[in-house]
């Protein structure tokens, strides 16, 4: 099984970027993680729709290849450290790559959110989307700790 964070976005900030590296080298040979950057569509004079609509387009050409959809959004599920283990543990017996998408700066387009299998959030508070990519790289390493018994995560 293979995880993706598809992230509509322009190059993160180096610190992000290298702190994303971290966690994608740590990941288990059996479960890699990659990061793809989904060029936002140009805003110039077009309507909310008319950008979301154009980037929901470059997210499905990159979904191509995934079984599993995972959208975060600010209103999809709020999942504890150990649900988000229990899901990936379950994600990787029934097999399927897995894509997680971060929109741009508008969101993702509804009809999208309809076709993603879950939807969660990471936080309540609002975060810039850069650092949303490292918290996510963050938790998926602490998931796949969690699920190997790896001390990484200690519960206390």
């Amino acid at each position: 099984m293979k995880l993706a964070i598809l992230a509509v976005g322009h190059k993160p900030p180096v610190w992000v970027a290298q702190g994303c590296a971290e966690y994608v080298k740590r990941m288990p040979r059996e479960l890699p993680l990659s990061i793809v950057e989904v060029k936002p569509e140009p805003r110039r004079s077009k309507s909310r729709e008319q950008l979301l609509a154009a980037e929901k387009v470059r997210l499905l050409t990159a979904l191509q290849g995934y079984q599993r959809m995972v959208i975060l959004d600010e209103r999809g599920v709020d999942l504890p450290t150990l649900q988000l283990a229990d899901r990936l543990a379950r994600w990787m017996r029934s097999g399927g790559a897995t894509a997680f998408v971060i929109g741009g700066a508008d969101g993702i387009d509804e009809t999208l959110k309809l076709q993603a299998d879950e939807a969660i959030r990471l936080s309540s508070l609002t975060l810039p989307h850069a650092l949303a990519r490292l918290i996510l790289c963050e938790q998926l390493y602490r998931a796949i700790s969690i699920v190997r018994n790896h001390p990484y995560h200690r519960e206390g």
